[in-house]
């Protein structure tokens, strides 16, 4: 569930990234952040055994994302982390986290990471992907390529904003 679609945005996603989420982040991932984190998409994942159970191996749009566990009650489903997405990619060698409502999990976007299945109840979490327009109009984080920047409504992906006016 995209959380700007049920109005979310102005009044949460937008202050926690600007408030709480940019100062934090500045100081734990300055090359990422560059002078301001200005977009993110924010939505919700649910898992359930006769449904999505987990999330396979892969990086997020972002250059930091923030994840969640809004809970419910749920067993096994471990976090897991691998190398960055520009490292030699290896599944057989990661860290598992567990993740526990009411922690989230900050990381870079480009972090390989998955989610192994929960075997029972149901786990929801939110999903914040951060992005600075500074940062990703140098090259993209999801083809490595410069992008050709055009005009957009929104977030664009988080290309589009102008550097100048942050």
């Amino acid at each position: 569930m995209l959380l700007d679609e049920l109005g979310f945005d102005e009044g949460l996603v937008t202050p926690l990234r600007e408030q709480y989420l940019q100062p934090v982040l500045g100081l734990l991932f300055p090359e990422w952040t560059g002078q301001k984190l200005d977009s993110h998409k924010a939505f919700t994942v649910q898992y359930e055994p006769e449904k999505d159970t987990a999330l396979d191996y892969h990086f997020d749009n972002a250059e930091v994302t923030l994840n969640v566990c809004l809970g419910k009650d749920f067993d096994d489903g471990t976090l897991y982390f691998g190398n960055m997405r520009t490292k030699a990619v290896s599944e057989s060698h990661w860290t598992e986290v567990c993740h526990t409502v009411t922690c989230g999990i900050l990381h870079r976007g480009q972090h390989l990471h998955g989610a192994m299945p929960i075997q029972g109840g149901e786990r929801v979490n939110l999903i914040v992907w951060l992005r600075s327009s500074e940062v990703r109009n140098q090259l993209c984080p999801m083809c490595d390529s410069v992008p050709d920047l055009i005009e957009g409504n929104g977030f664009g992906d988080g290309f589009t904003r102008n550097c100048d006016d942050i």
